[in-house]
């Protein structure tokens, strides 16, 4: 007789369930104008597809801290939703991180991070994600609208930090399942990209 330890059971749920989202974009703008327009939550609106009618309900002003709560509503696929998330990380002008309290997603962990290099700053975005709806959703809908959302965002950037899109550099959107490092039978789960 076979048996399977749970926590190999557990690594390969994980994979099945779990995703990873990265893009760059190098832009001809100090670091501190980047981070100023990304952490403004308000900012987001325009950065947003208008199909989401994505819109922040946080009155203002919000002042950006670890442990800030932050709600939105959107529409998808006709679906109102209410979305809250939190800053769980905070280090102005070089990171900030934001993690879905509830939501569309099973899980959400958006971490931005902006770095000075070649006179200009690099904006790179690091989402780690589980889709509602397993592995079939996230294929029929959720890829595509995540690929949807990022791509808008990029065409926006340029216009939003008064620059040219000729003077950018665009990195490609990757979507990929996470991947596990380790697996305690705790069931606490390292993912990094591999």
């Amino acid at each position: 007789r076979k048996t399977v330890k749970t926590s190999t059971i557990r690594q390969e749920i994980y994979k099945m369930s779990h995703y990873e989202l990265k893009t760059s974009v190098w832009v001809p703008v100090n670091r501190l104008n980047v981070f100023e327009l990304f952490s403004d939550a308000f900012k987001l609106e325009p950065m947003t597809p208008p199909f989401l009618g994505f819109a922040v309900v946080t009155p203002p002003p919000i002042e950006m801290s670890v442990g800030r709560l932050i709600d939105y509503k959107l529409r998808l696929h006709g679906f109102p939703i209410r979305w809250q998330t939190r800053i769980t990380n905070w280090e102005p002008p070089a990171r900030f991180e934001d993690s879905q309290v509830r939501g569309p997603y099973s899980m959400w962990v958006h971490t931005h991070t902006f770095t000075e290099i070649d006179g200009g700053t690099l904006m790179c975005d690091a989402v780690r994600y589980s889709a509602i709806g397993g592995a079939l959703v996230h294929r029929l809908c959720v890829k595509r609208d995540l690929q949807r959302i990022f791509e808008y965002r990029q065409k926006r950037l340029p216009d939003l930090l008064g620059i040219e899109s000729s003077g950018c550099r665009f990195e490609p959107i990757e979507i990929r399942r996470a991947a596990v490092d380790s697996c305690e039978d705790t069931g606490q789960m390292a993912c990094t990209s591999k």
